[in-house]
C-alpha cells in the first residue's frame, strides 16, 4: 500500500471490525466479550486497553502522520503488525518481547518517528495456539490492509506462511526455527541467531559440548513434544548423531498435551543413553527437569533444546534442580558478549518488567526482539520505502547493527553465521533471581569464542 497519502486527518488503521470513532478522538470496538479503547498518548503512541473475561488481546503497529505529510512519504496505513503469545504456553515469551518492541516504539517517537511519523504498536493474541495464526494474519492482509508483518515467537508463525507468501508480504519473525527452510521464501526474515543449518545447530551445539566429555560418548537419547519446534530439532539431531558417530538409543515424540514425564523418563534411564537431548516447550520442560532430577537420570549431559529454562518465573520454579542442566540460549550476561547499547536496553527493560509483572531477567527473547525491529528501523530509514520489496531486497543486501551484535541475513531470511549459545545452570542456590544478574549460574560452555566457564558433569550427582 505505497501510495501517496495527502489526507490532513490522523488515520487509525488495523483497527478490528465493529471500530467506530468517537468525538474525543478514541476508538472503540465490540467484538463480543470484550471491548477495547485506543488514544493517542501526548508522545504520538496509543493506549490500548481492553476488558475480556476470555483473557485475550489484540494490538498492531501503526505509522500515523500529523498534519500534511509531504507528497514523498508513504500512506499512513504502512506499518508491520504482528500477533504474539500472550496467553497459553509461550505467554511468558510473548509478553517479554511485546515490552521489548514497546520499548523501541517509545524511544524511536521519542526521535520524531519512522518517515517522520508517530509508531503505534497494535497485536492480536494467537493465545499460543497455531489454529488462531492463520486468521489472524488474513484479518491483518486483507482486512487491515497492512503493508508490513511481523511473526510472534516460536514456530506458530508456519500456519500462516502460505497465506503471507500468496500475498508476497515480507515478514520479521522472532525465534521461529527452521520456519522456512520448506518454503524458502525470500521475504522472510528470523531474528533468531540459529544461522543456515536452523534445524542441526542446537543439536550440533549439544553435541560438539558431548564430544568433550571423557570418556567420550557413544549413545544418545533424543526426545521431544510432537510439535513444529521440537520436530525440527529432532529432524537435525538424528543427521547430527550420524555426523558425530553417536548411536540412537532411544527416539520418540510425545503428546503436546503430556502432563506426567515419569515414564518417559524412567523408558530413557532403561536405555542407559550417555547423553540426553530434549527439544521441549515450556510446561513440558518443567516437567522433564523436575522427572530427570527426581529419578535421578544417569546422563553425562541433559538438556540442549528445552523452550522455556530461558524463563525466570520457571527457573525460580525449578530453583536447584536445573544444576548442570545444558541448554541453549541466546543471551546471558557476559563480559565477552557485552555489545554496544545492550547494557542500557537490559536496564531500561529491567525496569518496566518489574511493575509489568513479566520475565525480571530480559535476557532471551527481549534483546533479539528489539533488535528486530532495529533491523526494520534501519532497511525503512535506508530505503525510505515500506515497499516488501524494496525492503526483502536491502535486508538480504546488508549489514545491521543491532544490540546483539552486527546482523546480516542468508538467502533463506536466517542469520548467515550461526551465534547460538549452550549455557549450563551451576551452583544454582535457591529459587532468587539476583543470583542470576551477578552469581555467574549460567556459564557459557559453548561456541568456544564465547566460552566463561567450564563444562560439569555428569548431569545426576
Amino acid at each position: 500500500m505505497a501510495g501517496v497519502e495527502s489526507r490532513a486527518e490522523t488515520r487509525f488503521i488495523s483497527v478490528p471490525e465493529s471500530c467506530s470513532l468517537l468525538g474525543n478522538g478514541k476508538r472503540t470496538m465490540d467484538l463480543g466479550n470484550y471491548r477495547k479503547t485506543s488514544s493517542t498518548t501526548p508522545g504520538g503512541g496509543s493506549i490500548c486497553s481492553q476488558r475480556s473475561g476470555a483473557n485475550s488481546k489484540s494490538v498492531s503497529l501503526r505509522i500515523t502522520p500529523h498534519g500534511n505529510p509531504p507528497n514523498n512519504f508513504l500512506s499512513a496505513s504502512s506499518a508491520p503488525r504482528f500477533s504474539v503469545s500472550l496467553t497459553g504456553g509461550l505467554a511468558s515469551s510473548g509478553k517479554a518481547h511485546l515490552l521489548s518492541q514497546q520499548i523501541w516504539a517509545e524511544e524511536i517517537n521519542a526521535k520524531g518517528g519512522l518517515l517522520g511519523r508517530p509508531v503505534q504498536l497494535v497485536y492480536y493474541d494467537d493465545q499460543t495456539n497455531a489454529a488462531t495464526v492463520p486468521g489472524i494474519y488474513a484479518k491483518l492482509v486483507d482486512v487491515d490492509k497492512v503493508d508490513l508483518l511481523m511473526g510472534a515467537a516460536t514456530n506458530l508463525i508456519v500456519a500462516a506462511m502460505p497465506l503471507i507468501i500468496e500475498r508476497k508480504k515480507l515478514v520479521m519473525v522472532l525465534l521461529a526455527l527452521g520456519s522456512n527452510a520448506e518454503f524458502k521464501y525470500p521475504r522472510y526474515f528470523q531474528s533468531a541467531p540459529f544461522g543456515p543449518d536452523s534445524r542441526g545447530v542446537l543439536s550440533n551445539n549439544f553435541f560438539e559440548v558431548a564430544k568433550s566429555l571423557k570418556p567420550e560418548p557413544k549413545t544418545v537419547a533424543l526426545v521431544g513434544a510432537d510439535a513444529e519446534f521440537s520436530n525440527n530439532v529432532l529432524v537435525g539431531a538424528r543427521e547430527n548423531a550420524k555426523k558425530f558417530g553417536f548411536k540412537i538409543v532411544y527416539d520418540r515424540a510425545y503428546p503436546p498435551a503430556t502432563v506426567d514425564f515419569t515414564p518417559i523418563v524412567r523408558a530413557i534411564q532403561a536405555t542407559a543413553p550417555d547423553v540426553t537431548l530434549v527439544a521441549s516447550y515450556p510446561p513440558d520442560s518443567v516437567g522433564i527437569v523436575r522427572a530427570a532430577t527426581e529419578i535421578g537420570l544417569k546422563t553425562q549431559l541433559f538438556g540442549g533444546a528445552m523452550v522455556g529454562m530461558q524463563y525466570a518465573s520457571l527457573m525460580q520454579q525449578l530453583s536447584d534442580k536445573l544444576n548442570r542442566v545444558v541448554n541453549y540460549h541466546l543471551y546471558v550476561p557476559s563480559e565477552k558478549l557485552n555489545f554496544p547499547g545492550i547494557d542500557q536496553f537490559l536496564k531500561t527493560y529491567q525496569a518496566q518488567a518489574k511493575d509489568a509483572g513479566i520475565d525480571p531477567l530480559g535476557f532471551y527473547q527481549p534483546p533479539f526482539a528489539y533488535a528486530a525491529m532495529q533491523v526494520l528501523e534501519q532497511a525503512i530509514k535506508a530505503t525510505g520505502s515500506l515497499d516488501d520489496d524494496k525492503l526483502a531486497r536491502y535486508i538480504h543486501a546488508n549489514a545491521f547493527n543491532t544490540i546483539v551484535g552486527d546482523v546480516r541475513f542468508n538467502e533463506l531470511g536466517e542469520w548467515a553465521t550461526a551465534r547460538m549459545l549452550l549455557v549450563q545452570f551451576q551452583n544454582v542456590q535457591g529459587s532468587g533471581l539476583d543470583q542470576y544478574l551477578s552469581g555467574h549460574k549460567q556459564v557459557v560452555v559453548y561456541p568456544p569464542e564465547y566460552r566463561d566457564g567450564e563444562l560439569e558433569a555428569p548431569f545426576a550427582k
